[in-house]
C-alpha cells in the first residue's frame, strides 16, 4: 500500500467533506471516517485505478449514511471551504453563491462540487455517485442552469413543457 498516496488526497478530501458536511468538525469526522474506511478496504481498490475517484465514493458513501442517521443536510460553510484558491470576489457575490448553492437539489450541488469545484471528469465523478455518466451530465446541466437563475434573481423558475 502507498500511504503517501493516500496523504497526498487528504487536502481534497478536507474540502469536498466542509463543502458536504458544513461545519470544520463535522468535515473532519467525515474525513477520519473516510480514511478508516480506505484503509479497512484497501484490499478492493484496484492498482491502476484512480484513488482519488476512490477515495471520493468512500467519502460519498460515508457521507450518504450519516445523512440517514441524522436526516440534516447543510452547506454553511461553503464559501470558507472550497473557494480558498478562487481569485477574491465581493463578499455579498459569496454570499449570494452559497445561498445559491444551499437551494440546490442534494444531487445536483454533489455533482456541481466533484466537477467544478473538486475538477473531477465525468466518469471519475459517476464512479464516485454510482450513477451513471449521463446522470453525471443531466444532474450538472440542471445544476448549472439552475444555479444561474438563482445567481440572476430570475428565482430559478424552469420552463416546462406540457406533454400530451
Amino acid at each position: 500500500m502507498d500511504s503517501a498516496e493516500i496523504v497526498s488526497h487528504i487536502p481534497r478530501l478536507r474540502r469536498y467533506a466542509r463543502a458536504l458536511a458544513g461545519d470544520s468538525h463535522r468535515a473532519d469526522d467525515l474525513v477520519q471516517d473516510t480514511l478508516e474506511r480506505a484503509l479497512a478496504k484497501f484490499h478492493l481498490w484496484r492498482r491502476g485505478s484512480d484513488m482519488r475517484a476512490w477515495m471520493f465514493s468512500i467519502m460519498h458513501n460515508v457521507f450518504v449514511n450519516q445523512l440517514k442517521k441524522r436526516r440534516e443536510f447543510a452547506l454553511d460553510e461553503f464559501t470558507e471551504a472550497g473557494l480558498e484558491s478562487a481569485p477574491r470576489s465581493d463578499p455579498l457575490e459569496l454570499r449570494d453563491l452559497d445561498a445559491a448553492l444551499r437551494r440546490l437539489p442534494a444531487e445536483q450541488r454533489e455533482v456541481l462540487l466533484l466537477v467544478g469545484l473538486e475538477q473531477l471528469s465525468y466518469a471519475e465523478a459517476s464512479h464516485a455517485l454510482g450513477v451513471p455518466v449521463g446522470t453525471v451530465m443531466s444532474r450538472l446541466s440542471r445544476a448549472r442552469e439552475r444555479l444561474h437563475a438563482l445567481m440572476s434573481g430570475s428565482g430559478g423558475a424552469t420552463n416546462l413543457k406540457v406533454v400530451k
